[in-house]
């Protein structure tokens, strides 16, 4: 006699968590071979001296488990990086950890600080990690919303902070801050006045912030990025997140860093080793080489503020209305203009069309909100070929 089996079913400790607008619109991009301005990474090569110094420390058989927080000569380059940028000084011992990607150093900053009931405010649009990563940690998400400018026509023309509302969400029971800067997706700059205006809301309180400044390097028209680093105050109370893989054209490997005052990494690495334990250890090497010379990070700036501009004024050309775009390698667009029926509909009905019918795949800025927020305003990638942004703008100067 045979019995069938049976899967137990479960609560799930994210009911209202589905696949990704990304996953979605980039398998649909795949499906319809549209070109891929929806997710975010470069469509060209790394620099090759990167691949051979990793591929130089597997063949020094560095190949096993490296310390839990990272290699000492990644550490010591990132400590100097942060020093020479920033003129703030963490201590490569104890106060900078190794990361699998800025998304793990996100989710295991508020593992390590977030308990069950405490309030963690957010501001939307906000990367779509923030929200899960708090709910698993048993905290309760406050958002707040940018402030949508608009112009004389109604369409969207730029984001703001919404400082009355900001300080209205901090109180007692706030744990953790996220702030995001350069901002994905609406690529507004924090800048020092702003930080300045922050420090002020959160002095005299137990409030944490967590920085995420994964675009730290993409800061155009001859600006400065201003990490929470470069500020006393702020840098007592935060952990500092970036990614090398947004910097370097790496996407795929997965490899961040966090920088905090001690007390708080003591805890961070508390999870951190029971979350990933640590990072792979010969892309570590490699990075740790190529770090070493500032000039690509330094010049980062010129190489995709080209892109930029080069897919700027080729979207001038279209009825799409360019809004500022001073930091990432993202550029939003409201489509309100265009005279078509496709052009009436939700932002991400609009881009599954682009998709499909131009062959352009873009992310809607409402799928950055957890409450349906229609603005007409979807986000591109620009970190592509000139000849991938070309061919692009091809397709949408004939909407």
């Amino acid at each position: 006699m045979t019995t069938s089996a049976s899967t137990p079913s479960f609560p799930s400790r994210l009911p209202n968590v589905g696949t990704t607008v990304f996953t979605v619109m980039s398998a649909l991009a795949v499906e319809h071979q549209a070109i891929n301005l929806g997710q975010g990474f470069p469509d060209f090569p790394c620099d090759r001296k990167l691949i051979t110094g990793v591929n130089d420390a597997m063949l020094a058989d560095r190949n096993q488990y490296p310390p839990m927080i990272g290699i000492a000569e990644l550490r010591h380059g990132i400590c100097h990086k942060i020093e020479n940028l920033y003129g703030h000084h963490y201590d490569p011992d104890s106060e900078i950890t190794i990361t699998a990607g800025g998304t793990q150093g996100i989710l295991t900053t508020i593992l390590a600080c977030v308990s069950p009931g405490d309030e963690v405010v957010i501001i939307e649009p906000a990367y779509d990690s923030y929200r899960p990563s708090i709910e698993l940690a048993g905290g309760k998400t406050i958002s707040v919303s940018l402030q949508v400018k608009r112009d004389a026509n109604g369409q969207v023309a730029s984001y703001e902070i919404p400082w009355d509302e900001l300080a209205n969400a901090i109180h007692s029971k706030t744990r953790l801050l996220l702030i995001n800067s350069p901002h994905n997706p609406t690529g507004m700059v924090w800048q020092k006045e702003d930080l300045d205006r922050l420090a002020t809301l959160v002095k005299g309180t137990s409030t944490l912030i967590l920085s995420d400044e994964v675009y730290e390097h993409m800061v155009y028209d001859g600006a400065v990025h201003h990490s929470v680093a470069s500020h006393p105050e702020l840098a007592a109370r935060s952990f500092l997140i970036s990614s090398f893989g947004k910097t370097y054209h790496v996407t795929g490997w997965k490899v961040g860093y966090v920088a905090a005052p001690a007390a708080l990494s003591k805890e961070f690495r508390k999870v951190h080793q029971f979350n990933v334990f640590t990072v792979n250890t010969p892309m570590q090497y490699g990075l740790a080489a190529y770090l070493a010379d500032a000039s690509h990070y330094l010049n980062l700036p010129a190489f995709y503020q080209a892109k930029r501009d080069f897919f700027r004024i080729g979207l001038e050309k279209t009825k799409f209305k360019l809004l500022p775009s001073p930091g990432t390698y993202f550029q939003c667009v409201d489509y309100s203009a265009l005279n078509i029926p496709e052009a009436k509909v939700s932002e991400a009905d609009f881009c599954k069309w682009l998709t499909t019918k131009v062959g352009v795949a873009a992310i809607p800025v409402s799928a950055f909100y957890e409450q349906p927020t229609e603005s007409s305003v979807i986000r591109f990638c620009f970190a592509k070929q000139e000849q991938t942004l070309a061919t692009a703008l091809q397709r949408l100067q004939n909407l």
